[in-house]
């Protein structure tokens, strides 16, 4: 019984949320495995939970697509939320190449044009959709996925994570190594 309630208080201890409402990143500090240090909460102002950083991307690359990030690194008040957000612009023929976040699943938004998004399950069953404005689609956590612009004109798209942190990994897929 002791174990248990050692390991629930120790859980309990490493989340932000459970000690504090927010916890607005420091980015002038070192970034630790819990996320950055906090600013006293006398200094947050409510500017720190607004962000205007999604905006278009530049899609003039071999992908002919940009993601544009709001992560804690640009976002600092999502730090300890285990939430971040991106902007995905795709020009025609643009494609966000086969991937995974290992730690997060990802929440996709159309907010224009046609995305034609899909991923492959760990039963390799694959499930493909053309998506319109105003169509959400679910990426599960882990799970191999793409976004390709599927009209004659550019396309754009809200992603969430449920993670700080949803590194994208293309390590042997597709020939990438990262």
């Amino acid at each position: 019984m002791m174990r248990i309630i050692f390991l629930l208080s120790l859980f309990f201890a490493l989340s932000n949320a459970s000690v504090q409402d927010f916890c607005v990143a420091n980015l002038k500090r070192a970034e630790t495995p819990a996320g950055y240090p906090c600013i006293r909460p006398i200094h947050v102002k409510p500017s720190d939970f607004v962000f205007s950083g999604l905006t278009p991307g530049n899609t003039t690359n071999i992908i002919n697509a940009a993601v544009t990030p709001g992560f804690v690194a640009q976002y600092p008040a999502l730090n300890g939320l285990g939430l971040s957000t991106a902007r995905l612009d795709l020009a025609p023929k643009g494609v966000i190449p086969m991937h995974t976040h290992p730690g997060a699943s990802e929440v996709l938004y159309v907010l224009d044009g046609s995305i034609t998004a899909g991923f492959v399950s760990s039963a390799n069953a694959v499930y493909v959709q053309t998506l319109k404005p105003g169509q959400v689609m679910i990426f599960p956590q882990g799970l191999l996925h793409f976004q390709i612009n599927a009209g004659k004109s550019s396309a754009a798209a809200f992603v969430t994570f449920n993670s700080a942190n949803p590194v994208k990994k293309l390590k042997g897929v597709l020939g990438g190594t990262g």
